[in-house]
């Protein structure tokens, strides 16, 4: 991708995350440079991030929005692009919050779409595999990284098994029949052991939450998975296709299919 292009990108990609939450029962409450965001009834727990054409925060800002979370009893979390809001890290971190980096990769128009991998299939609202797919994201990220672990199909049973686990399967499946969100999964044997989303808005789609059983890793699955949801995106009319990776060495997978690095985008929570 060229300078032009990721420059044209950024401001595309913040009209984006200021529309996403909207679209996905977020209220947006105003605190002048940022933006909260507050989930209406059960959904994903929203965060704080910069208002879009809005003035650089101030870390009184980020005191007022602090307030507003505690007061609220949601997370106290802060998301943005570090490129597009450069200051902000120094705010967030001044109220004692901690940062976290994330590469922030756009689909390159050029890149050759990798074959499809013959355990990856997409998945519909009323699939009997949809809560096992819900479920093993949560798992890859309790257990950070590229690695094999140790998690595998008997954590995956018992994990299923918990109230938190249909709850979440509704609400998936609750999007994919609405068509604001689509699933892929690499099963093999009737286990999930892969599993990722998209969520799109206009012509442009975030894949999200990509995780691999961590016993079922350096298989490819999360590759063969991201390129199915990358494929169902464009022949759905995507125009950008963009993710966040966890780490360098889960950016350098994606680059494999095409994606190329723009940008940081940055999570700040309070210290663990």
């Amino acid at each position: 991708m060229t300078d032009h292009m990721i420059e044209s990108t950024l401001p595309e990609l913040e009209r984006y995350y200021d529309t996403v939450p909207r679209v996905g029962g977020a209220r947006a409450e105003d605190f002048g440079a940022l933006t909260l965001f507050v989930q209406e009834g059960a959904g994903w727990p929203y965060y704080a991030r910069p208002a879009l054409g809005g003035p650089e925060a101030t870390p009184d800002d980020v005191q007022r929005v602090l307030e507003r979370q505690r007061e609220l009893k949601v997370p106290e979390a802060f998301e943005w692009v570090a490129e597009t809001s450069p200051s902000l890290r120094t705010a967030v971190e001044a109220a004692g919050l901690h940062v976290h980096a994330h590469p922030l990769m756009v689909l390159d128009p050029s890149a050759e779409a990798l074959p499809p991998h013959p355990d990856v299939h997409l998945l519909g609202a009323d699939d009997p595999l949809l809560t096992a797919a819900v479920t093993v994201p949560a798992l890859a990220f309790a257990a950070p990284g590229t690695a094999v672990g140790e998690a595998g199909p008997a954590e995956l049973a018992a994990a299923t098994a918990q109230p938190s686990a249909e709850e979440g399967r509704a609400r998936v499946a609750g999007k994919l029949a609405a068509g604001t969100s689509a699933m892929a999964a690499a099963v093999r044997d009737g286990v999930v052991l892969c599993s990722g989303m998209y969520n799109p808005v206009g012509d442009v789609a975030e894949v999200v939450g990509v995780g691999t059983l961590p016993s079922a890793r350096r298989q490819g699955l999360a590759l063969g998975v991201t390129a199915a949801l990358v494929a169902e995106a464009l022949a759905r009319g995507a125009r950008t296709v963009f993710l966040s990776a966890g780490d360098e060495d889960v950016a350098r997978v994606y680059a494999r299919i095409g994606f190329r690095r723009v940008a940081t985008a940055l999570i700040a929570e309070p210290q663990e």
